[in-house]
């Protein structure tokens, strides 16, 4: 027998595929609080449309907005200095406060209220390079077709130690009013690490996760964040990913 195998393969090995199937069946009925078919309770779940087509922002804090503010409260320290935000800039005076010497806004409309730079961050080339001590870069590449491209902006025009902070859907309903024509993709731990791995060192990419089944249904249903508790929004289970993050780090040497 192969001892590389880990004990789930090598009692696969042993037994028959189908007597290997019963015991797994019982396994998880036992481990995972199984109730039984036709039994379960489903509330106010059990309807075709959701509650709030809004992410739940008719009834309070959308529930990934809940886990964007966690991720950026962890890593508000790396606000400071020049800072770029996409979109307005809310978290940059909200996380960096007097640490922010200099802010900026980029928009990809032209017009767009309070933006200091137009441009689409897959096509940038008209911002200087080494620019920005820090990218707030919340729900955005997801809107962005050609995300190697924005991913490689975003390194780009960072200082030298200049720090990105990346939030992107993982579980998430696309309705959405204003964006949807441009809603390509949603996003893995492992997809999210690889793209930034592809352009800044893979030491200083870091990807974390947010989320769980109660608070991924929630969300997709439009529940509020105010309407789970915090114990309930904070357990994580990665395989229940509502929200992505990366925080991601240029080199020191980087020219």
């Amino acid at each position: 027998m192969n001892k590389n195998l880990n004990w789930k393969q090598r009692v696969r090995q042993i037994l028959s595929e189908r007597l290997y199937h019963r015991i797994a069946v019982v396994y998880r009925r036992l481990v995972y609080n199984w109730i039984p078919v036709g039994k379960v309770d489903w509330g106010s779940f059990f309807r075709l449309q959701p509650i709030s087509r809004y992410w739940g922002d008719d009834r309070g804090k959308p529930i990934n907005r809940y886990y964007i503010e966690n991720f950026l409260t962890r890593w508000s320290h790396a606000i400071h200095g020049h800072v770029l935000e996409i979109g307005d800039d809310a978290y940059t005076k909200q996380f960096g406060g007097a640490r922010v010497t200099r802010s900026d806004v980029l928009h990809v409309r032209e017009g767009a209220v309070g933006a200091t730079i137009i441009a689409d961050l897959s096509a940038a080339d008209h911002i200087e390079s080494n620019s920005f001590d820090c990218l707030i870069v919340t729900q955005t590449l997801h809107l962005i077709y050609d995300v190697h491209s924005a991913i490689k902006t975003i390194y780009r025009i960072l200082k030298p130690g200049g720090v990105a902070l990346v939030t992107v859907p993982g579980i998430d309903p696309i309705h959405d009013e204003e964006w949807a024509d441009s809603w390509y993709w949603n996003f893995t731990t492992i997809s999210a690490k690889r793209l930034f791995e592809e352009r800044f060192p893979p030491g200083n990419v870091l990807v974390e996760v947010y989320g769980n089944v109660l608070a991924s249904a929630a969300f997709l249903y439009g529940l509020a964040a105010e309407e789970l508790t915090k114990e309930q929004l904070d357990f994580i289970d990665p395989a229940y990913q509502v929200l992505v993050a990366v925080k991601a780090v240029k080199s020191e040497a980087s020219l």
